[in-house]
């Protein structure tokens, strides 16, 4: 059960955190580092027009997402972002074994190399946008950092 209990924890943690950066911490009870987090989080929100960019891109109007985009402090955004996801996690005892960051880490990588792109990034005809290629580069982002997790175990012979 208390097996249980702590998974439920590192899940409750990491899913506030994707709500919004800080408050796995403020869960955590790590209050100056949930503010501070919280506080980025709105600053480079605001300053990025990233609530902007998620109405418009949802309603379908991709171009005047990108227009109204400020890049400048929107690429602070991935690394904020996924790096306050992980150590909340963390912190709730999630993440333990060897290279369990390196998702995050590829994550914020690949997310921020899409939203450097995301003006002139199409799929299948279609231009997505820096909202939607923030959606779209996060597995990929997840998946290479697996890849790579898995790789280095294999390399140094750890037990997955």
């Amino acid at each position: 059960m208390e097996k249980i209990n702590k998974k439920s924890r590192e899940l409750e943690v990491l899913l506030w955190s994707i709500a919004l950066p800080g408050f796995g911490q403020l869960l955590n009870r790590k209050y100056v580092k949930g503010i501070l987090l919280v506080s980025l989080e709105f600053i480079v929100n605001v300053l990025g027009k990233v609530n902007q960019v998620i109405l418009l891109s949802f309603h379908g109007e991709i171009e005047e997402a990108i227009h109204q985009a400020d890049y400048l402090w929107l690429m602070f955004y991935p690394c904020l972002y996924f790096f306050a996801i992980w150590d909340a996690y963390k912190d709730a005892g999630g993440g333990s074994t060897p290279f369990a960051y390196l998702p995050f880490v590829f994550s914020a990588y690949l997310v921020t190399i899409g939203l450097i792109f995301s003006p002139i990034f199409t799929v299948f005809g279609y231009l997505l946008g820096p909202m939607w290629l923030f959606i779209f580069f996060t597995p990929f982002g997840l998946g290479l950092g697996g890849a790579i997790r898995w790789l280095l175990f294999r390399r140094r012979g750890y037990e997955t």
